[in-house]
């Protein structure tokens, strides 16, 4: 079976930062860095079976989508040997609306 390398754009790594401390704060430290952890391990697992999430050409060339515990969605890339994490996005964020933007920006 194919592996991929997985890895995370600054902006992913700034949003899980950012969920963490909102965890941490909301509910407890240790309860935000095991859910912050099971993000980055399932991320991770993008790489044996990269495309099972949705694809989302409408919002972004290449983009898809899946959830983690239905209340964060990961938007990611995938090429030949790499599945590239654009964002990670908690609690009903407008994920589609911060993706047409980075798209316009890139323009």
């Amino acid at each position: 079976m194919k592996q991929y390398t997985v890895i995370f754009s600054p902006e992913a790594q700034d949003q899980l930062a950012a969920l963490y401390g909102y965890i941490a704060v909301a509910i407890t430290p240790e309860i935000a860095e095991r859910y912050a952890n099971n993000i980055i391990s399932f991320c991770e697992g993008l790489q044996t079976f990269p495309n099972r999430g949705v694809c989302r050409d409408d919002i972004r060339p290449g983009v898809r989508i899946t959830h983690y515990k239905k209340r964060t969605v990961i938007a990611y890339a995938v090429d030949d040997k790499l599945v590239s994490v654009i964002g990670i996005f908690y609690g009903g964020q407008d994920y589609e609306n911060d993706l047409l933007f980075d798209r316009q920006v890139e323009n």
